[in-house]
């Protein structure tokens, strides 16, 4: 019977002393979503950029052809995001572009390529069916991060 009351009484210390000295995991984000005063979609569910800390998390912009015109539009969009903080594509850490057509996209690259100058992320491009938009072809989200 000793053993169980020293195992109770363990695991009710165990228990107590992790509530008390646990992290308060709330993080402060920032959002800001094409000048929205609510500063978020609440029809999708979704914003355009999140800040936690000194991280941009950017939604993707999206377009309805890979052209060197629809690909200019998305990143001149994306670069809109990365102004709401005062960011540029010299932030950028990481893009993701997703595109029904990978062809395209890999011919019309030098598009893409004026607006981070040389300075280029990490990146991954990957050939899907669709988008959520049913009519877009393009979409690229970024990461980037600002100066501490």
């Amino acid at each position: 019977m000793k053993k169980f009351y020293g195992i109770a009484a363990l695991a009710l210390f165990v228990l107590f002393s992790t509530s008390l000295f646990a992290q308060n995991n709330d993080i402060n984000k920032e959002k800001w979503h094409w000048g929205n005063a609510l500063k978020q979609d609440t029809s999708a569910g979704y914003v355009q950029v999140v800040k936690v800390d000194n991280v941009l998390y950017i939604s993707g912009a999206v377009a309805r052809d890979v052209t060197p015109e629809g690909i200019t539009r998305v990143y001149q969009a994306l670069e809109r995001s990365l102004k709401s903080f005062g960011a540029g594509f010299q932030n950028v850490v990481k893009e993701n572009l997703y595109t029904t057509d990978i062809e395209a996209m890999k011919k019309y690259n030098d598009a893409r390529k004026v607006f981070y100058k040389g300075d280029f992320p990490a990146a991954t491009w990957t050939q899907i069916t669709r988008l959520f938009m049913a009519d877009a072809k393009l979409e690229v989200e970024l990461i980037a991060h600002l100066p501490k």
